[in-house]
């Protein structure tokens, strides 16, 4: 196997050897959602965004943002001092940290994966993952909670929801995944 070389520009993410094995990342999730359920409440991270939208609104224009029952009912105390706000900011966090003393920081704009598919354009990739970024929320949203939320705190609670959510989010991205490579293109 070849050897990574950290913040090399052409290295990719297919080239780095696992830090940890599938079933300690696991069994590492599996933990942190016991702690979360024992000490505060199962773990979720979309209902954050509009927890956020909900107090800088209300900091800016608080008659508009009272008016909303979502709002008021999501940014209970119209604070982002909570347990699940720094929760959501451990997380990129967290990743940032974990990166750098693994020595596999870098950056890049255009994955490589990316740029073999679609091009090399900063500027399309950028719109793309705001794109995806927002439907992707915005199907949190409307489904009720995310991955974090559906797929980690609910499944582990047996909630059917949770089990429809994950199901339909599998078979999107296969069916994704199929659209986008339809021509048998190079998956890397």
């Amino acid at each position: 196997m070849k050897k990574n070389i950290p913040n090399r520009p052409d290295m990719s993410h297919e080239d780095a050897s696992p830090v940890l094995r599938w079933w300690a990342g696991g069994i590492g999730i599996g933990l942190v959602l016991i702690v979360a359920v024992a000490l505060v409440q199962p773990i979720g991270v979309s209902a954050q965004y509009v927890v956020l939208d909900g107090v800088l609104l209300h900091a800016v224009l608080p008659d508009i943002a009272s008016t909303s029952p979502y709002l008021a009912k999501t940014a209970q105390g119209w604070t982002l001092a909570t347990y699940e706000f720094f929760f959501v900011l451990g997380i990129p966090l967290g990743a940032l940290v974990a990166a750098m003393a693994t020595s596999r920081f870098t950056i890049r704009v255009v994955p490589t994966e990316w740029k073999k598919r679609f091009g090399s354009n900063p500027g399309r990739r950028l719109v793309w993952s705001f794109a995806g970024g927002f439907l992707l929320l915005f199907g949190a949203r409307f489904g009720g909670g995310c991955t974090s939320g559906h797929m980690i705190s609910g499944i582990s609670q047996l909630a059917i929801s949770s089990f429809v959510f994950s199901a339909a989010l599998f078979i999107s991205g296969i069916i994704t995944a199929r659209l986008l490579y339809r021509d048998g293109a190079s998956r890397c």
